[in-house]
């Protein structure tokens, strides 16, 4: 059985002063950040979904480096900002549309949606510094390159954390290990696009935001698991099926390894709208396809979050 507790975490280095923190298993709400050393202090990528998971997190960076000055969100998903508050002398820096969401959104807590889960005691705590394209921040002297591809993706405000000498990437959750991508709240092409933009990099090893670290042999996963969403809309607009049925019809087949599959019903929400023409990130019914996903799981996700 897999020990999900937060004293399951582990620090793993990455690179001379370059660190992640890993969470088993990677599924709904258990998410990976990353730390670099900046010399007595730390600049942090990405908090944590709940007020244990996150302390938990602190412990591991004081322990590791020291206190932290620097917060980068790599979006707004709250698995990836909810303990944003609890990183009280730190200055956070997002993209512009990471900030916008979370006012718009505040702390959902998906209720009737997810079960299990202990959240804890949150606040929200958004961006203090914004950006649009590109940012470079430094952890003493390591260059960190904060680029967002363009465009919506997982999300519309997805942000790579780019080290250029290491060749360490904190890739947020444009890169699942293990777990089906979910990209209901952003694009599948737009995703396949972003994909290239990792690709250009040539990072020797990834960060991603689920899953063990890993090279670019995931990236290529995650990109085959996106057009088979795609083929999989095509086929079922065709056949005049939702996308709950289309989902109920498709074979996994070689992603059938993937944990978190109900979020292939979801996928298919927003892959029906790119059919239809709809914008990359555009508006789509999340309600109904958070719906339609509970049917395919049978019922309101476990999260051991």
């Amino acid at each position: 059985m897999i020990d999900r507790s937060p004293g399951a975490a582990r620090v793993e280095r990455l690179a001379d002063g370059v660190f992640g923190y890993l969470q088993p298993d990677g599924s709904w709400f258990i998410n990976n950040c990353g730390f670099v050393d900046a010399g007595g202090h730390t600049v942090l990528v990405d908090t944590c979904a709940t007020e244990r998971r996150t302390l938990a997190l602190l412990a591991a960076v004081r322990e590791t480096t020291g206190p932290v000055t620097t917060l980068v969100n790599t979006h707004h998903h709250t698995d990836h900002t909810n303990g944003n508050y609890l990183v009280t002398d730190a200055t956070v820096v997002g993209h512009r549309k990471t900030r916008a969401a979370m006012l718009a959104e505040g702390i959902p807590r998906y209720e009737g949606v997810l079960v299990g889960n202990d959240w804890g005691h949150l606040e929200l705590r958004v961006p203090d510094v914004v950006f649009d394209e590109w940012l470079t921040v430094y952890a003493g002297q390591t260059r960190i390159d904060l680029i967002h591809p363009g465009h919506a993706a997982h999300t519309t405000n997805d942000v790579l954390a780019w080290l250029p000498e290491q060749r360490v990437l904190y890739a947020g959750d444009l890169v699942f290990n293990g777990g089906s991508p979910f990209a209901l709240m952003g694009s599948i092409a737009g995703w396949r696009a972003a994909l290239d933009v990792v690709r250009e990099l040539d990072p020797a090893l990834i960060l991603p935001g689920h899953g063990p670290s890993c090279d670019l042999a995931a990236v290529d996963l995650v990109d085959a698991y996106l057009e088979f969403v795609q083929q999989t809309a095509e086929r079922g607009k065709a056949a005049g099926r939702s996308p709950l049925e289309q989902a109920r019809e498709t074979d996994l087949g070689r992603f059938a390894e993937l944990t978190e599959q109900e979020r292939l019903a979801g996928n298919l929400h927003r892959a029906y709208a790119e059919l239809d023409g709809a914008e990359w990130g555009g508006p789509v019914d999340l309600a109904a396809a958070l719906q339609d996903m509970l049917a395919y799981h049978g019922g309101p996700i476990h999260c051991f979050s």
